[in-house]
């Protein structure tokens, strides 16, 4: 197995930031090359082969077209636990990784799918898996272990094929994604200032009158105006579609006196995710009192479970000391109570106690960016609150990076 690559602060200390872009710096993203090759060693994984945009603009700053690449494999990164890593780009874009101190060489993709080559499919799995196995055993040796992810069948049988073990590539990656570097919290913060200016601007759109999908709309412009990448989902919704949750953006036309509820879910600045939830009341008048209650509930909850998060705390810890959802409520629970966020949605997912047996344990670290989350509706009871924080865990609690104002109004402020 090769040698341990040098510490972070060692592969980055000599490197200058870039005063024109003092965010996007080599040190940033040398950083990050760092720490994916430090758990590849700890998982025993000798190279991976990345297809997730997210994963491969982590591992090197390189971005191209990313929803496009999350449904085609056009464009892959190898990296090696010590060697150079080559990145494999789609037809005529190799010139975007120019300038990259995380990119040794790039090379035109091999396009493994249906629609690149039809009937050729197999052919081209055994052209893509003799160019990614050359490679593994140049740098690798033989019989290494070589991480995959989400490739077509038939390249990733070609590749088995070949003196080597295949292994799944996620483990390492979501583990060194989940602790930031110092630089990387630098973007985490720009990031969710950019997306809570986009919400204020969302907030101020929401008139009676104007559908869900106009006053959505004012998220995703703000957000590219402030150089964000692209809104995730789109959970925004009013009144009868607050409940259930997980209903997305209509042309419905919000009506006076209803609750208004959203999920940010931005990859926003530096690619960078930004994910917090906000519900509005619509109009000038007053919140009635169920509507006041349901937001009295999501916000002990999200106070409670924020202040379980310090380093050191086991996942099922936080799980079994959770604020309790009242069993007219518990049906309709969020999905996770808390989870992890960087570059999109990551470990770890803590679920509820009554879900934990379907997921699994590990620790809180300081630098880990958490979100916590709520939301309250009773399932057929009306309208619903989703409310959510994102946080720094520092060394001795938590740092809230999203203190966007709730609704006074629904929070009893006035």
């Amino acid at each position: 197995m090769p040698a341990q690559p040098a510490p972070i602060s060692e592969a980055c200390s000599d490197v200058p930031d870039d005063p024109a872009r003092p965010l996007d710096t080599p040190r940033l993203r040398l950083g990050r090359l760092a720490r994916l090759r430090e758990h590849m060693l700890e998982w025993r994984v000798d190279a991976c082969v990345l297809f997730d945009p997210i994963n491969i603009r982590y591992a090197t700053g390189a971005r191209n077209m990313t929803p496009f690449m999350h449904r085609n494999p056009a464009r892959y990164l190898f990296v090696p636990a010590e060697g150079p890593v080559v990145l494999f780009e789609f037809t005529g874009a190799a010139h975007l990784a120019e300038g990259l101190e995380t990119v040794d060489e790039v090379r035109p993709a091999v396009t493994v799918s249906a629609v690149a080559a039809d009937i050729r499919v197999d052919e081209r799995a055994r052209e893509w898996a003799d160019e990614i196995a050359a490679l593994v055993r140049r740098h690798c040796g033989a019989g290494a272990r070589v991480g995959i992810e989400r490739q077509q069948q038939a390249a990733v049988r070609a590749l088995a094929g070949h003196d080597l073990t295949v292994v799944d590539a996620q483990q390492p990656v979501e583990r060194a994604r989940a602790r930031k570097t110092p630089e990387e919290l630098r973007c985490v913060r720009a990031s969710a200032e950019a997306t809570m200016a986009a919400v204020r601007r969302l907030e101020a759109a929401i008139e009676p009158g104007r559908s869900e999908n106009a006053v959505w709309a004012e998220l995703h412009a703000e957000t590219i105006a402030r150089d964000g990448d692209y809104v995730e989902t789109r959970l925004f919704n009013s009144g009868p579609r607050t409940n259930p949750w997980f209903q997305e953006s209509s042309p419905r036309v919000i009506r006076a006196g209803e609750l208004v509820a959203l999920d940010t879910d931005v990859v926003g600045a530096y690619g960078y995710y930004s994910d917090f939830s906000r519900t509005f009341l619509a109009g000038d008048g007053r919140p009635t009192a169920h509507q006041r209650e349901l937001y009295r509930l999501a916000m002990e909850e999200i106070e409670h479970n924020a202040g379980l998060i310090r380093p050191g705390v086991r996942l099922r810890e936080i799980a079994e000391n959770a604020w309790p959802i009242p069993a007219r409520y518990f049906d309709s629970r969020y999905f996770v109570a808390v989870h992890g966020c960087g570059m999109t949605g990551e470990y770890p997912y803590v679920l509820h106690a009554a879900d934990f047996e379907g997921g699994y344990d590990g620790e809180v670290e300081a630098g880990m960016v958490l979100c916590v989350e709520s939301y309250i509706g009773e399932p057929g009871g009306g309208e619903g609150v989703k409310l959510e924080n994102e946080y720094l865990v520092t060394d001795t609690g938590v740092e809230n990076l999203t203190p966007y104002p709730l609704d006074p109004r629904l929070s009893g402020a006035v």
